[in-house]
């Protein structure tokens, strides 16, 4: 019965198995026997003999091959698969059968597997998120042991071979010796981690940071704690935490191997190769760093000889690199090496060693394994290939495994199909396999990247596609030597997938680009390139269909439509006539004709990945939206420019999920199914039915990549995306029906082409093997170029010139057809190019003489540059370009300005918007003295309300204290009036004591310390934060009292700056009325003084030129006139000129104007003295005395203004003096400030350290109470274990000591049993009783090569037993029997010591096991009496932590302010004040009072003398006082006698009401001054109405002129092609015959415009008369 769509037929009817796999990866690598190596690959595990090289594949069912493992000496091989919960496989070679599954806890992956050389177990250990070591006992399936380590990544694991008990873990940094501890039949993992060296090599002994060895005491810092307290650390990371300048970098190992003496010799990255004791944990290093110079002769000498090797054999020299270690052990010594591919050997005695090389195989090697039986050693590269090299012979590294570790691409089956295939990996490696068993015939490398595969049916040829859109065709005639014979470059992008049809007549190749190439597939035609295709879309798949009846070919690509959820087909057919008639159906380019061959396009309503084609139409496509497989039926009915959508006619479920593809075989019976889950399904296509499937590869791997059917069908090649795995799957179960129909089908398919294929091998055969092009430079260049290949190599390089186009050495095929039409071209118009380049050349000049007659008119005549442009379109674009990288330019400029606006912001807003008060500065006039003020920022909200907090509770305190000190003195009431006067006096005293006992000079300088807690009560944590809280606020105070001095002293240095300016305003019109050339000092602030200056920009600090725009110009320019036009008027005054003329420009003298006054000359002063009359000397006479006074007046005037000039500078420089010593009085004010804050500062500081030591210490506290807690639980955990432990070893001792009674009761019993035998006899047998047969041993020969010898499991007490029985059956033998006895005697004897034997190996198996028993359970109680001793020093901590706290609480610092000055030293030494102490103030103060009274006296008395000589000196002063004003008195005086009276003094005298009189004339001129102002506005608005008449004007002739000059180039234009042509005519008879044929035709047409207007003349009047007519006829009803 048949099964339905998607439905699986059962087993029995077909199934697929797997016939071969090839490939390899490089993660792990063994033997499994003397003759056969594995290795995983991807799902599979591939066992290799080494002297047939056949593969045998194992495959994991689940998956792929996670971690690996393999165990020669029992021939198994475990592994892990890659999925939820993954389970440890074991199998047994070579029969491949299943033995176990170990499951454990791991959830993701296990990394690493490991088997032990002796006994049955296995290493495992898991990755995130468990992290687990775990051993297992596979025979038994058992987990014996395991143990967690979070975080920590391993790179290797391994069982020492001379003892299972201990492993060898490596990560990536630190190394740890596992030891596996039991006690009868528990397990337990014990880890030792393994101190490694540093970078440097060095060696360093572990130091404990949590508990220091060595601690000091400091009084004033406290006692040294560990740096986890000091870091606030309290958990468990307290315990390991390492600060960063204690880390040291360690060494990184790389590999490890361990010795026969249980030794592990370790490489590290760095270079070192340590040894490492396995018992004692201890690390030596066995060869040192190697110098610099030392290496770089080893290097030189590895590159002189690989250099020449590479010669011989023509290969490239591979640079050498920084070696990364892989090591393997041997009796001789240690072979190592590392990534410069040179094997040596070290013969290491003790710390000593020589060292030698071995081979070099100039390949990166990261594994050496030796063969069980130590004959050859394997070096594993990461390239792929395995060499082999035998330390007995000594000789070279033979290769052994040639394959390749980059992952396959694609395979397909070498034409007849079932003898051969090819294979073809990423790196560009071409593999030739024989299709029966796998076996690699032979390797092609193209060193280049592939990118796709193809084997031509009609010949044994196989292209190969590049990443470089290069095509390589290959010679495969002979499959042992397959050569490359031609190289075809069709573009400068990547070869996507290439495809032949199955006549093998035609290549399609598709690239990235959208181009569709056709080429000839056969060798005879040299691989023609018929030509190429472009689609519009993005193409998805392609395939191709032959039609051999009517020899067509079709192709159908599958496009990705981007604007609708949908798939587009297009379907062309290729025809033999492409081939005969190629030039027909391509163009010049080499792109096909549309004509060529007709196309039909679909539109299928679900987007799909892949399709494939059948005969009538059938086409199945694989969704991408959904799992599932469409079918449709592509009718040609109805096929309109716009194709219909074809909807599914079914959808079969694909169980699959990812993208896939769809594969078709060559008979059209089976569909394939692959997508990336790496399940292969294969359908039989008339029923949909699954026929097969397939899990050949996996998800993990990046699923399935390609596959392909054999032409017999009886294979499939499958290859994964990543896992390197190339499978050959063949069928195991099919009907025998479709056996024979696909075999049918290929021997028909085969009857077509063999004779094709033999002429096409004959030719391929003559074919000479493409050479390698050294010049060529595309090949020179790297392949990263190539992957953006630009659109320009589509067309040639043609130079400017002449057209030629240049030749490159290697051009793509577009390009040389591109280069081909090209030159055509240039050929064909050569005489038109020649003749317009003359043209031009002539124009050219034309132009230029134009230009340089331009140049010589005059500027009204010259014509711009741009005008002489013809090409416009040029001009505007190169314009649209240059405005473009403007554009770009400034778009950077303004988002560089925005960033920094916005850095400009920030800045401002946190230094200068939060400060309430800005920092600035005050310096003096004459002195190099400056003053800042307190930049303050304002307290926030939470700080006040903490302060407003912190006042309360100590107001609080203060009234709880005061209380409690009134109870007190009610008690005390009887204190005498003495007494009470000391107090009083005490009291007085204190006001000075008190700066010292606070510590500050605060409450001086604006601070209030009466809210402070007295420094001897701050005892508890609470008090010494609120301590902080009010010291921050009287430093607030402090500097808010001194910025208010400092806001009176800059008002009053602007003050003063007014003043000097107002004066300098009077010395600069004194200077100026002398005529002298004096500079003026005058004061300014600075930039400082008035920060806020800074925020703005000046005018006059930008020295760049500003940028204006057309319209800022054009009002710049209107202000100017404006400007100039209001010049022009105000100097346009009859008035004023008038008035300057006649009065010099004012209407009164001024004394000021003294100095310019001069007397003119009388007007006969020109004649000669003897004709004056005596009038005019009389007059001459007068003008002399009128010339004398006014000099005299000059002087005087000139000297009142000097004394004027030198009082006010004597002011200033008395004023701005005064104003120094006010800013230096405030500089020492700030000092004193500083001092007071610093002070503050200081006790804050002591109170902040004190309250960090205080937090220390309590996190030291918790920090040791969470470790002796720990170690509590541990040691309850740990005595457990002993209590356990103890009673088994109790109750093992029983039976040890039961076993020891039955073995002497056994011995006791053997006489009485042989009683009745002779004396003589009885004897002979209890000798024979007695002896024993020498230890059964396992045969070994004595030469072998293993270093580790017989280490085979003698724990096994019957494997033990069994061989001692057998080694007994020689004894028991009737030979050995005494004379004289009896056989049964005799075998009653031998059962009797059969039985002696067993119970003494019962006795020694049970002592070996109570001795391990022991050994555990002393251990366990060595590591309790060491718990113990750390709980004790833990609790020895914590008690004299304790101590130290309570100390640190009661030492309180105290800060006190000393007196400086008093006692002079002498030497400058600070004494010692670790032995001073405090006394009672009382004694203080008495000396005091005593010293403070004959104080008072003496400067009272100095005082009383000091105020008799100030009142001496205050009446010398005064009297000296009054002789100066009676001075001032007299000038004032003599200054009022010589006072002029000018009109206005007299009209001030005489006038009455002067005031109202000055009122009415400045009334009067305001009214003309109002008047003039409205008629000088009136006469600005109509010169403005007429210059805007004027502009208008301009505007529209200058439009008119531009439409002129537009008319102008036109017929420039026009009449220089007119005169072109004029001249290039030769007689004036045709240009005159045109002449008057034009003239003829103007004639004409005049004349029809004439006949015209007068027809529509006629017209109209005819058309006005019917209207009238109408109008007179009436309607019709």
């Amino acid at each position: 019965m048949a099964a339905g769509p998607g439905r699986e037929l059962p087993a029995e009817e077909a199934a697929l198995e797997v016939s071969w796999v090839q490939g390899f990866s490089n993660k792990s690598f063994g033997f499994i026997n003397n003759q056969t190596v594995c290795y995983p690959c991807g799902n599979y595990i591939l066992f290799l003999d080494i002297k047939t090289k056949k593969t045998t594949a194992l495959q994991c069912q689940t998956g792929p091959v996670g971690a690996f493992a393999a165990n020669a000496s029992s021939e198994v091989v475990a592994f892990s698969d890659r999925k939820l919960n993954p389970i440890i496989y074991i199998h047994h070679f070579p029969e491949l059968n299943k033995l176990t599954e170990l499951k454990g806890s791991a959830q993701l992956d296990y990394t690493l597997l490991a088997f032990s050389f002796t006994g049955p177990y296995l290493a495992s250990y898991s990755s995130i998120p468990e992290f687990v070591l775990s051993v297992w006992n596979w025979q038994e399936n058992i987990l014996l042991c395991s143990e967690s380590q979070p975080g920590i990544t391993a790179t290797s694991l391994s069982f020492n071979p001379m003892n299972w008990q201990q492993l060898c873990f490596v990560g990536e940094s630190s190394v740890a010796i596992w030891h596996i501890e039991r006690i009868k039949d528990e397990h337990h993992l014990k880890q030792n981690p393994v101190e490694l060296p540093d970078e440097q090599g060095s060696i360093s002994p572990p130091e404990d940071l949590f508990f220091p060895v060595s601690r000091s005491d400091d009084p004033y810092h406290g006692p040294d704690l560990p740096v986890s307290a000091i870091a606030g650390l309290v958990g468990d990371e307290a315990e390991t935490f390492v600060p960063r300048n204690s880390i040291k970098t360690s060494v990184h190992p790389t590999a490890h191997c361990w010795t026969a003496t249980s030794e592990i010799y370790m490489g590290c990255k760095e270079g070192y190769i340590l040894t490492i004791d396995a018992d004692k944990h201890r690390v030596s290093i066995l060869q040192p760093k190697p110098s610099p110079e030392y290496m770089q002769k080893i290097s030189d000498v590895v590159s002189y000889v690989r250099r020449q090797v590479q010669k011989k054999k023509g290969g490239k020299l591979s640079d050498l690199q920084k070696p990364v270690f892989s090591m393997a052990f041997c009796n001789e010594g240690l072979y190592a090496a590392g990534r410069d591919g040179i094997l040596l050997f070290y013969h290491i005695k003790d710390l000593q060693y020589e060292m030698k090389v071995c081979a070099d195989i100039s390949q990166s090697i990261f594994s050496l394994i030796f063969s069980p039986d130590y004959a050859s050693l394997l070096l594993v590269t990461d390239q792929g290939p395995v060499y082999s090299y035998k330390p007995a012979h000594s000789g070279e590294a033979v290769k052994l495994l040639d394959t390749c570790s980059s992952c396959f691409l694609a395979a397909d089956f070498l034409t007849p199909g079932n003898k051969y295939c090819v294979s073809v990996t990423i790196s560009g490696e071409v593999q030739v396999w024989f299709l029966e068993d796998g076996t690699c015939l032979s390797k092609l490398n193209l060193d280049i990247e592939a990118t796709a595969m193809a084997c031509c049916p009609s010949s044994n040829s196989v292209a190969v596609g590049t990443k470089r859109g290069q095509i390589y065709f290959l010679d495969v005639t002979e499959a042992e030597t397959p050569r490359v014979v031609h190289r075809i470059f069709l573009s400068n992008f990547p070869v996507l997938s290439l495809h032949y049809d199955q006549s093998g007549q035609f290549l399609i190749a598709r690239t990235t680009e959208g181009h569709v190439f056709i080429l000839d597939a056969r060798p005879s035609k040299l691989f023609q390139v018929l030509g190429y295709i472009v689609l519009a879309d993005e193409v998805l798949d392609l395939s191709v269909v032959s039609d051999l009846k009517n020899d067509l070919v079709e192709v159908m690509v599958l496009l990705n439509v981007a604007e609708v959820q949908r798939a587009r087909l297009e379907i062309f057919c290729l025809s033999s006539a492409i081939t005969t008639d190629n030039d027909k159906c391509v163009n010049d380019q080499g792109m096909f004709n549309a004509s060529a061959f007709k196309k039909k396009q679909y539109e299928l309503d679900y987007p799909l990945s892949s399709v494939v084609k059948l005969e009538d139409n059938i086409v199945y496509g694989y969704c991408t939206c959904a799992p599932f497989i469409c079918k449709y039926h592509l009718s040609e009915e109805n096929m309109l420019e716009d194709p219909p959508v074809f909807s599914s006619e079914k959808r079969i479920p694909s169980n699959q999920f990812g993208s896939g593809f769809l594969c078709v075989s060559p008979n059209s019976q089976w569909l394939a199914a692959a997508a990336k889950d790496g399940v292969l399904f294969i359908y039989n296509i008339s029923t949909m039915d699954i026929l097969a499937r397939k899990h050949c590869h996996s998800y993990q791997g990046g699923g399935i990549r390609s596959m392909i059917f054999s032409l017999d069908g009886n294979f499939i090649l499958v290859n994964d995306e990543n896992d390197g795995a190339l499978v050959c799957l063949k069928w195991k179960k099919i009907k025998k029906t479709e056996v024979e129909e696909a075999a049918f089908y290929w021997q028909s398919l085969l009857d077509i082409l063999n004779k094709s294929t033999s002429n096409e091998n004959v030719v391929l055969k003559s074919m000479a093997e493409w050479q390698f092009d050294p010049g060529s430079t595309s090949e020179s260049l790297p392949e990263e170029k190539f992957k953006e290949a630009p659109l320009k190599s589509f067309s040639g390089d043609v130079t400017e010139e002449d057209g030629n186009v240049t030749n490159t050495n290697d051009m793509t095929w577009i390009g040389q057809k591109i280069q081909k039409v090209i030159r055509e071209e240039t050929q064909r118009f050569a005489n038109q190019k020649q003749e317009l380049q003359m043209g031009i050349k002539k124009l050219r000049q034309t132009i230029q003489q134009m230009m340089h007659e331009n140049e010589q008119v005059p500027d009204i005549e010259k014509l711009e540059h741009q005008e002489f442009n013809l090409d416009m379109e040029e001009q505007e674009r190169l314009q649209a370009e240059a405005d473009k990288e403007v554009a770009k330019v400034r778009k950077e400029i303004e988002m560089e300005n925005l960033s920094n606006c916005y850095l400009q912001d920030f800045i401002k807003y946190e230094c200068w918007d939060v400060m309430c008060v800005k920092q600035r500065a005050i310096k003096c006039f004459h002195m190099d003295c400056e003053v800042k003020n307190y930049p303050l920022e304002k307290r926030s909200k939470e700080e006040l309300e903490t302060l407003e907090k912190v006042l309360r509770l100590k107001d609080t305190e203060t009234a709880d204290l005061k209380v409690q000190k009134e109870d007190l003195e009610t008690e005390f009431e009887t204190v005498s009036s003495e007494e009470e006067g000391k107090k009083e006096a005490k009291a007085v005293a204190d006001d000075g004591e008190s700066f010292c006992l606070i510590g500050s000079l605060s409450s001086q300088y604006g601070g209030d310390t009466s809210i402070l807690y007295d420094q001897c009560d701050l005892h508890t944590k609470e008090q010494r934060v609120n301590q902080i809280v009010l010291l921050k606020d009287i430093i607030y105070k402090v500097k808010t009292a001194f910025n208010k001095e400092f806001d009176i002293v800059a008002q009053q240095k602007e003050q003063e700056i007014a003043r000097v300016k107002e004066r300098n305003l009077r010395i600069r019109e004194i200077l100026e009325q002398l005529d002298l050339q004096v500079e003026v000092w005058e004061p300014a602030l600075t930039d400082d003084e008035m920060p806020e200056r800074a925020l703005t920009v000046q005018d006059s600090e930008i020295k760049a030129e500003k940028y204006l725009t057309q319209e800022e110009k054009e009002k710049a320019e209107m202000l100017a006139k404006l400007e100039m036009e209001k010049r022009l008027a105000a100097t346009d005054d009859d008035r004023l000129r008038a008035l300057d003329d006649m009065m010099g420009g004012v209407l009164e003298v001024r004394k000021e104007d003294i100095l310019k006054m001069n007397i003119p000359p009388p007007p006969f002063i020109s004649k000669p003295e003897d004709l004056w009359t005596e009038e005019e000397k009389k007059i001459f006479g007068e003008y002399e005395k009128k010339v004398k006074e006014l000099n005299e007046e000059k002087e005087e005037y000139k000297k009142t203004l000097e004394n004027e000039w030198k009082k006010l500078e004597a002011s200033i420089q008395e004023t701005t003096q005064n104003f120094d010593e006010t800013v230096c009085k405030l500089s020492e004010r700030k000092v004193k400030s500083e001092m007071v804050i610093y002070q503050e500062e200081l006790k804050i500081v002591n109170l902040t350290c004190a309250l960090l030591l205080d937090e220390e210490l309590d996190t030291r506290e918790a920090g040791l109470h969470n470790c002796l807690i720990k170690k509590k639980k541990e040691k309850v955990k740990k005595a457990k274990t002993i209590l356990t432990a103890k009673n088994k070893v109790d109750v093992y001792t029983g039976t040890y000591k039961n076993a020891v009674t039955e073995e002497k009761n056994l011995e006791r019993r053997f006489k009485k049993q042989f009683a009745d035998t002779p004396d003589d006899a009885l004897e002979e047998l209890y000798r024979l009783y007695t002896h024993r047969p020498k230890s059964p041993r396992t045969e070994t020969p004595l030469d072998t090569a293993n270093p580790y010898g017989n280490c085979s499991d003698s724990e096994d007490y019957k494997d033990a037993l069994t061989l001692l029985m057998k080694a007994m059956d020689e004894l028991d033998s009737p030979e050995h029997m005494p004379e004289g006895l009896e056989q049964s005697i005799w075998k009653k004897f031998c059962l009797a010591r059969r039985n002696k034997m067993e119970s003494e190996e019962l006795v020694k198996r049970k002592a070996l096991t109570l001795a391990e028993m022991q050994a555990f359970f002393q251990r366990r109680m060595d590591e309790n009496e060491k718990m113990k001793s750390q709980i004790e020093n833990i609790f020895q901590e914590l008690t004299w932590l304790q101590e130290k706290k309570m100390k640190l609480q009661q030492n309180l610092i105290v800060q006190f302010v000393l007196k400086q000055g008093q006692v002079e030293l002498e030497n400058t030494e600070i004494p010692d004040y670790s032995d001073a102490i405090l006394i009672k103030k009382s004694v203080v103060e008495e000396l005091n009072c005593s010293i403070s009274t004959q104080g008072e006296k003496k400067i009272a008395a100095i005082i009383e003398f000091k105020d008799f000589s100030r009142g001496i000196r205050r009446l010398e002063w005064e009297h000296k006082k009054m002789r100066m004003q009676i001075e001032d008195l007299k000038e004032k005086a003599r200054d009022i006698v010589i006072l002029p009276i000018s009109k206005d003094c007299q009209l001030f005298l005489t006038v009455e009401n002067y005031g109202s009189h000055i009122a009415q004339h400045l009334a009067g001129m305001e009214e003309t001054l109002r008047f003039m102002d409205e008629l000088h506005k009136k006469n600005v608005k109509n010169h403005q109405k007429k210059i805007w008449e004027l502009k208008k004007c301009i505007r529209l002739k200058e439009e008119a002129n531009y439409e002129l000059s537009l008319q102008l180039k036109e017929m420039l234009v026009s009449v220089s092609e007119r005169r072109h042509i004029f001249e290039a005519a030769d007689t004036r008879d045709i240009s005159e015959k045109i002449a008057k044929q034009r003239y003829q035709e103007i004639l004409k047409q005049k004349n029809l415009r004439d006949l015209i207007k007068e027809e529509k003349e006629e017209f109209a009047s005819l058309q006005s008369e019917l209207e009238i007519l109408r109008k007179r006829t009436p309607p019709h009803i």
